[in-house]
């Protein structure tokens, strides 16, 4: 059920009434105890929920290991956070209903939980399909759920997104 701030948010931003009606994406609290995992490619501290973030901090170190950086793009998104992303892409000119089918509207993105992450790995650009042709994501497919981490965006999933080789999250927030 939407909270006060989403509601703003979905009528600001045009999404219509029915999103998630029939429960598909669930809705998100936005979590407020949160740690800094450290930054992005680009500089910007991420944060993840305390158990998130020690679930993240041994994979990093296990995939080291075996010579497998993995980088996190983005952790914790507030609602405010993720309506801008949306904004952008409609001043770009882009439709709501194509937004949608790629980044949850405020409220439904399991990054308000502080237990999704988004992964890249050098030489494959941040946030495209071409990520599952990196050694990082075949090696998440091999241990990740060791950590508590499951893909949750693959093909044809059942939340309605497109396909989110990047997109990891705690097993138990899922």
């Amino acid at each position: 059920m939407l909270n006060e701030t989403s509601q703003k948010l979905h009528k600001e931003l045009g999404i219509p009434d029915d999103y998630a009606a029939s429960g598909m994406p669930p809705f998100y609290e936005e979590t407020s105890d949160l740690v800094d995992v450290g930054p992005n490619p680009v500089g910007r501290m991420q944060r993840l929920r305390p158990d998130a973030a020690a679930s993240w901090q041994q994979m990093v170190a296990a995939a080291a290991v075996e010579e497998i950086p993995l980088l996190i793009v983005s952790g914790f998104r507030d609602f405010e956070y993720q309506a801008g992303i949306i904004r952008r892409k409609l001043e770009a000119g882009q439709r709501i209903g194509d937004i949608l089918k790629v980044n949850a509207a405020p409220g439904y993105s399991q990054h308000h939980t502080g237990c999704a992450v988004d992964i890249a790995a050098p030489g494959s650009r941040p946030l495209m399909e071409e990520f599952e042709g990196s050694a990082a994501f075949e090696w998440l497919g091999r241990r990740a759920a060791e950590f508590g981490f499951s893909m949750t965006y693959p093909r044809h999933n059942l939340y309605g997104f497109v396909y989110e080789p990047w997109h990891w999250a705690l097993n138990d927030m899922i």
